[in-house]
């Protein structure tokens, strides 16, 4: 029976778990299982492999150990901070400013904040996807408590001018928010240098396991938590934490962090190989997202006169996984609202293909890629009756 090719090129949506990572974590689910609040010899270990994981975590940003709090998700920390900043800052305003293109769960944070009689400034991007800075500044008023722009688009994966974002935000005295889950571990983050004040990531897109996230807190910045009981992690997230994703996030940390700048070489020549061939061999392709001010593992292509979806399936009945945006949306019919915010209309927005890269991925794969791709487009375009593109 031959093996059929399987092809995984959708990294954006999660990640394999590094086997050096599951070799770190394994000892954590039957030897050191303990409760890291319990004052037992299990529990004490439990608890100092949670602070060795809060080190190396907050080594990876320029953050101190206690200004690390572990979550559960990414979701769970991007409401954190936006519920938590709003509700314990509101004296002091009731305005948040967030971008266009936030993850759906920044969108539908803030869509819940209005509803609780905040006021949301949805910031443009242009056709690149880049907030300007001189948006945000401008939209800034006297009773403006949070500012949260992403880092690097899940979707696009355009970089944002985070650094300076984060410069006007401190000048005017708000506190600065960015997701950075696509680009923890693969580009360097410096939270002071970048004056961030909170800073959402995760795990399961760097190589740990589902079920661990962070936020970073500056030390002095006032936020107030939205789960309530045992008072694990500093009171701001109580639940009993999850030592063995814990430890796997910190090793997955540490991992990246002397392999980073070696693997985002490697990855980018891939990247850019992939771009190249598509657009040259792809009659009515175009890129989404800065050509050059982009994550280097993501490509995302529209395809004139071409549905995403199909391109997904006839991708995955040749063996080869990617997608058509977030995985967070792909299952809705709706058009994803970046590329809507890029400017494209509702048509362009549904031929989207997100393609990202990843650790494993090698150049043989781009190359067969780039073999079957231009054949699955040009059928479904006779399919649909625009072979003369």
């Amino acid at each position: 029976m031959v093996k059929k090719t399987r092809i995984y090129l959708d990294h954006a949506a999660t990640t394999p778990v590094d086997s050096r990572v599951l070799k770190e974590m394994l000892p954590y689910f039957s030897e050191k299982f303990g409760n890291s609040m319990s004052l037992h010899s299990f529990g004490q270990e439990a608890k100092a492999a949670l602070g060795e994981s809060r080190e190396q975590v907050s080594g990876l940003i320029g953050a101190k150990a206690e200004e690390i709090i572990f979550t559960g998700s990414a979701t769970e920390s991007n409401n954190l901070v936006l519920k938590g900043v709003s509700f314990v800052n509101k004296s002091k305003g009731k305005h948040i400013i967030i971008s266009q293109i936030e993850h759906p769960c920044i969108m539908e944070s803030a869509k819940w904040l209005e509803s609780q009689g905040f006021k949301i400034t949805r910031l443009p991007v242009d056709k690149y996807g880049q907030v300007s800075p001189r948006d945000v500044e401008g939209a800034i008023k006297k009773d403006t408590i949070l500012v949260s722009v992403i880092h690097a688009s899940n979707e696009i994966g355009t970089i944002q001018p985070i650094t300076e974002i984060g410069k006007i935000c401190r000048k005017k005295g708000v506190y600065f928010h960015t997701d950075v889950v696509q680009s923890f571990g693969k580009i360097p983050i410096d939270v002071n240098k970048m004056n961030i004040d909170l800073l959402s990531a995760s795990s399961h897109k760097m190589y740990g396991p589902k079920g661990a996230a962070l936020l970073y807190i500056r030390e002095g910045t006032l936020i107030e938590p939205i789960l309530h009981g045992g008072g694990q992690e500093r009171g701001l997230r109580s639940s009993t934490v999850n030592i063995a994703a814990i430890v796997g996030f910190a090793k997955a940390c540490k991992i990246a962090k002397k392999e980073m700048k070696r693997e985002a070489l490697r990855i980018s020549k891939l990247r850019d190989k992939l771009i190249k061939g598509v657009l040259k061999e792809i009659p009515g392709s175009y890129l989404n997202g800065h050509p050059e001010k982009r994550l280097s593992n993501n490509a995302n292509f529209g395809f004139k006169g071409v549905e995403g979806e199909s391109v997904i399936i006839r991708l995955d009945l040749l063996g080869i996984s990617a997608s058509t945006g977030s995985a967070c949306s792909s299952a809705k019919l709706e058009p994803s609202h970046v590329l809507l915010a890029l400017g494209l209309n509702h048509q362009q927005a549904h031929s989207s293909l997100r393609v990202s890269l990843g650790r494993q991925t090698k150049e043989f794969e781009i190359n067969y890629f780039l073999k079957v791709l231009p054949g699955i487009i040009k059928d479904l375009r006779e399919i649909s009756g625009n072979n003369n593109i």
